[in-house]
């Protein structure tokens, strides 16, 4: 699955993704994903890591370990 599969499977469940590249960041912070509403509830998710995959990979293990798998 990538980020826009992604993003079209949570807006679709009511979630709204930002997925952002900010080359004023340090290194090992460029990436950041933020997840929030719908089935997800409060709190809202947050990673800041250092590439885009390191990202999603993050974003997949929070949804799941909520009940929320693409994969399920």
């Amino acid at each position: 699955m990538d980020v826009v599969e992604l993003m079209e499977w949570l807006a679709e469940r009511g979630c709204s993704m930002v997925f952002k590249a900010d080359g004023e960041r340090t290194r090992g912070h460029r990436w950041m994903v933020i997840v929030s509403g719908g089935l997800l509830g409060e709190p809202f998710f947050r990673s800041d890591l250092a590439s885009a995959d390191a990202c999603l990979e993050s974003t997949l293990a929070h949804l799941e370990s909520r009940g929320m798998s693409p994969f399920a």
